[in-house]
């Protein structure tokens, strides 16, 4: 292949890498892709949901064809996914790159929303992964991605939520040796052994109460009351740390914002990781903060800032506002 092909190749590569990841709102094609992809996905959802009315039952056909179409839609969109792998990880190679996303959450998600029409038929619980593949089209680009925050929470908590968790198990446990206890020999058709214990302390703790099993005895019924006070409280542990978690992000977020709101004319932002611009495109950038990017300044390159650029962490943008300002953000 000599260099005009193959340049034409890979700007068609580029183009098709462009056009099926998550939409850019200022190209037509890309943002059409999205809601193609979503109303395919939905249809297929549809046909395997309504699969399972038996009065629908004449219409089965249609259904099948249906779902035939949109698993090859899946199959087609799948292989130009793997075809544009190097390009969504650049710094691989090619067959690492490829490697690296059918390892990847979203490579196996779609594997999974394939496989099940040819070999798993009776899995419907493989088919309803393909839910999965509309969250990844429905990211808030504006400021923040709403997904990666909720991931930035559990991340950043995730010592103080495995330790509410162990406090859960350890009491769990300890209900339900206890119940087992007091209550295996006034009924020992419902608390057999162990296990079931744990099932009335696990519906007991979380506050369902089904009432299939439920204590008859003094002592038992006593017990029943003060875990059922304990697992109000324990369950509010790690909702409470979640809850504490999105409330630093916002402010995080609000911080980021007030320190670019106080530059003006032309000056420099570094961008950190956190920064709420972070991930976003040239044009994206500009319509979040209000301001034109003049350049792009990365490690020892100087970038023109076109409107497809994506703005990654230590870059640092030169911006045109009303006063000039040195900051990071």
């Amino acid at each position: 292949m000599d260099n005009n092909n193959k340049s034409a190749y890979d700007q068609r590569k580029r183009r098709i890498h462009d056009i099926i990841q998550i939409g850019n709102k200022y190209d037509f094609w890309s943002r059409f892709f999205d809601y193609f992809i979503v109303t395919v996905i939905i249809s297929n959802i549809a046909a395997a949901f309504l699969e399972t009315f038996d009065e629908l039952s004449d219409y089965f056909v249609m259904f099948t064809a249906v779902e035939a179409v949109t698993v090859c839609i899946f199959c087609v969109e799948y292989a130009l996914r793997i075809w544009t792998a190097d390009i969504l990880y650049p710094k691989k190679g090619r067959v690492a790159s490829r490697l690296r996303f059918l390892c990847s959450f979203d490579g196996i998600v779609d594997l999974l929303t394939i496989l099940p029409f040819f070999f798993l038929s009776g899995f419907i619980v493989f088919r309803m992964l393909r839910v999965v593949r509309i969250l990844r089209l429905f990211r808030i680009n504006s400021q923040y991605d709403s997904f990666n925050v909720i991931t930035t929470v559990l991340v950043e908590k995730r010592n103080q939520i495995v330790s509410s968790v162990f406090i859960i198990i350890v009491l769990m446990l300890a209900s339900s040796l206890g119940m087992y206890s007091a209550e295996h020999s006034a009924q020992p058709e419902a608390f057999q052994n162990a296990f079931s214990g744990i099932w009335w302390s696990v519906s007991t703790l979380l506050t369902v109460g089904y009432g299939d099993i439920y204590p008859i005895t003094t002592v038992g019924k006593i017990m029943a009351i003060i875990i059922a006070f304990l697992g109000v409280g324990v369950v509010a542990i790690p909702t409470g740390i979640i809850s504490a978690g999105f409330v630093e992000q916002y402010t995080k977020k609000q911080h980021s914002a007030e320190k670019l709101s106080d530059i003006s004319e032309v000056g420099e932002v570094l961008i950190s990781a956190d920064s709420p611009i972070c991930g976003l495109t040239v044009a994206e950038a500009e319509e979040c903060l209000g301001m034109r990017v003049l350049v792009v300044l990365r490690g020892e390159l100087t970038v023109v800032p076109v409107a497809e650029l994506k703005i990654i962490e230590s870059d640092i943008i030169i911006i045109k506002s009303d006063k000039i300002e040195k900051t990071s953000v």
